[in-house]
């Protein structure tokens, strides 16, 4: 097994290491709405009684709606994170291939991950057994791959495949028997860049959805498939009864049908100020999407110690080491906190 990947949102152990208390550090670590929307009501039998399949139902509509996915109807899961472990173990079903003696076998199979990107897709599969190839392009994605992994908008440069391009890979891919998973957890601010439309199309193709990202609710663990329906029906038996909990779902169903152009127009002005803010600061943008932007600078990890004695808590990369991502700021007192701590850096 593989260490760990330091994410984004480790507020605690920041404060740890520099003080403060956490709930008042603002942290800037993850790619996710800082305005979470305004929670529907819950139904009270949505928390007392166990998800039933009319919930699962009503959410897979809506995701269907939504996503726009023609006649599949996308599968709720405890987040993607919970999925992306079950791709290895797809894989080798795909290819006949068995573990023996509890021990980590090794396959013939490639996997291709379009790097670098979210690093949990290389580590499942690398754990699994499976050579991983990390390309920088969708062309350098050959015949011996089995499956391909592309992000899209990618995290964390925000770098975008045009759908036709990606349908065109996943064509190549099929023609080797192999899997296209493209993951477009950050796909709700440019619906035009999703699969979903033509999923029903593509044999081959796995589309994964975050829920909690867009609308501000990440703690809920919720995301979705979208997938022919025997891989929809394969992950479904394997996450096991009861996957995804009565008030996700709730929540689901009646945010997915909501209007959610004022979201949009949130992000957008977020998006405008925080760049207003590092490009004030001097701070090269190297790409981003509209709920986080990446700069580049020399002296990356001295201003992340710097904001971090601030109180502010931004994403490092330990394979880019010029690199820092900041996820959105909530408001204008957010806005000015972040500047003056900036401002303050010495240069």
């Amino acid at each position: 097994m593989s260490a760990p990947i330091d994410h984004g949102g480790g507020v605690t152990a920041a404060a740890a290491a520099f003080g403060g208390r956490p709930k008042n550090w603002l942290d800037l670590s993850t790619g996710i709405n800082p305005c979470p929307v305004a929670l529907p009501e819950i139904p009270t039998r949505a928390w007392h009684r166990l998800p039933d399949s009319y919930l699962v139902d009503a959410a897979r509509r809506a995701a269907r709606d939504y996503y726009d996915s023609g006649e599949i109807l996308p599968l709720p899961v405890a987040g993607t994170q919970s999925v992306i472990q079950l791709l290895p173990r797809l894989l080798r079903q795909r290819s006949q291939f068995a573990m023996t003696d509890d021990k980590v076998a090794v396959t013939d199979d490639k996997v291709a991950v379009v790097s670098p990107t979210y690093g949990e897709y290389a580590r499942a599969f690398a754990s699994a057994g499976f050579a991983v190839d990390a390309v920088d392009d969708i062309a350098a994605i050959g015949g011996q791959h089995r499956l391909a992994v592309v992000v899209n908008p990618n995290n964390p440069d925000g770098r975008v495949w045009p759908a036709e391009a990606l349908a065109a890979l996943h064509d190549r891919m099929k023609s080797a028997n192999g899997l296209l998973v493209v993951d477009e957890a950050f796909g709700d601010t440019d619906p035009a860049l999703s699969l979903a439309a033509r999923a029903q199309e593509l044999p081959n193709l796995i589309i994964f959805r975050s829920f909690g990202k867009f609308f501000g609710l990440a703690g809920l663990r919720l995301g979705f498939a979208i997938a022919p329906e025997d891989i929809l029906a394969r992950f479904e038996d394997w996450l096991g009864p009861w996957a995804v909990s009565g008030p996700a779902l709730s929540l689901a169903a009646s945010l997915l049908r909501s209007d959610v152009a004022a979201i949009r127009r949130c992000l957008d002005d977020r998006s405008a100020a925080l760049q207003a803010a590092l490009s004030a600061a001097g701070l090269r943008i190297k790409g981003g999407t509209a709920l986080f932007t990446l700069v580049a600078d020399i002296r990356a990890s001295d201003i992340y110690t710097h904001l971090c004695r601030h109180h502010i808590l931004v994403r490092k990369f330990d394979y880019a080491p010029d690199w820092l991502r900041f996820g959105l700021t909530p408001d204008p007192a957010a806005d000015n906190r972040l500047s003056a701590a900036l401002q303050g850096f010495e240069r």
